[in-house]
């Protein structure tokens, strides 16, 4: 992380609060660096604040999104984890990786869409066959669903 990033990090967590027009200088990738460096500093809110700055500025950047769905996930806000990562897919197209379909599959069902959870790990599984951890994923969310259902459903 460059000084200039770090000290505007480092002025942020001493101020607790956000500028925009001190941030709003910063590209998409100070934003990323940014907000791993506040995590880091155990500061989950001033990071959930960078991201949101970052995700105004720049809402189609690929290193914004990605580290505001893995913030989200981290701080278990499903629901904007699901938005993000949706946001993050529909941009990307063909170039989603496996561990972002896993992600959204994962935010997904902690948001109980099952269902679609479902689906997104069959299309990535579509895309990316052999992919070990997709295929651990889906054999994990179908033991889940199984363990949630009550003894009565399976016997009969």
């Amino acid at each position: 992380m460059h000084i200039e990033l770090q000290q505007a990090m480092q002025h942020l967590v001493s101020e607790q609060s956000l500028n925009l027009k001190e941030v709003s200088r910063f590209t998409p990738v100070d934003f990323r660096l940014g907000i791993q460096w506040l995590v880091a500093q155990d500061q989950p809110d001033l990071a959930q604040a960078l991201a949101e700055a970052g995700l105004a500025l720049y809402p189609l950047s690929e290193d914004i999104l990605a580290i505001s769905g893995l913030l989200a996930i981290t701080r278990e806000d499903w629901p904007l984890a699901v938005e993000i990562l949706q946001d993050l897919v529909s941009i990307q197209v063909d170039r989603v990786q496996p561990m972002t379909y896993q992600m959204l599959a994962r935010a997904l069902a902690c948001n109980l869409d099952v269902a679609e959870a479902h689906q997104v790990l069959e299309t990535a599984l579509q895309k990316w066959p052999n992919d070990a951890t997709l295929i651990q994923e889906r054999n994990a969310m179908a033991a889940a669903v199984q363990d949630a259902m009550p003894a009565s459903t399976l016997t009969n």
